[in-house]
């Protein structure tokens, strides 16, 4: 599972001409869900994210997570994460889970943050979007489950 995380003092979620979200601070994560991902790997990230972390503290450290600050997250289904471009010029998704196996992790993710009592807007899976936000810092990094201990 990989995840590119953004530390956002605001951000929304647009299909077609209509916003289906909307969050102030917190983060919008960009979700993808390999081919041999699954429950562990679900765990692991809603956890990692949840207590990442990357907001100031009053002497403007990155020290608090989203829980400590309250935040909220736009989660979006990203499969092009998996995008290898080793070879040609095209990408090559085979590393990226079916689609039917992605929705059902991606929504055991938002299922686990939601248990951490986090207020979750999501993406629509499948759908196309255009996110916009604004970057804080900007913070972005990359988190893979790949790297899970």
């Amino acid at each position: 599972m990989l995840a590119v995380v953004q530390r956002v003092s605001s951000a929304c979620c647009i299909v077609g001409e209509e916003i289906v979200g909307r969050i102030g601070k917190g983060m919008v994560v960009l979700l993808a869900v390999g081919r041999n991902d699954g429950l562990d790997q679900v765990r692991w990230m809603a956890k990692k994210i949840a207590n990442l972390r990357i907001f100031e503290d009053k002497n403007g450290k990155m020290n608090l997570s989203l829980l400590q600050i309250r935040g909220e997250i736009l989660l979006v289904p990203q499969f092009t994460l998996y995008g290898d471009c080793s070879k040609g010029y095209r990408p090559s998704f085979t590393e990226a889970a079916p689609p039917e196996m992605a929705e059902k992790l991606f929504l055991q993710v938002k299922k686990c943050l939601l248990d951490f009592k986090i207020k979750i807007i999501s993406g629509i899976f499948g759908a196309r979007m255009k996110i916009k936000l604004t970057n804080e810092g900007p913070v972005t990094l990359i988190i893979s489950s790949k790297n899970e201990k």
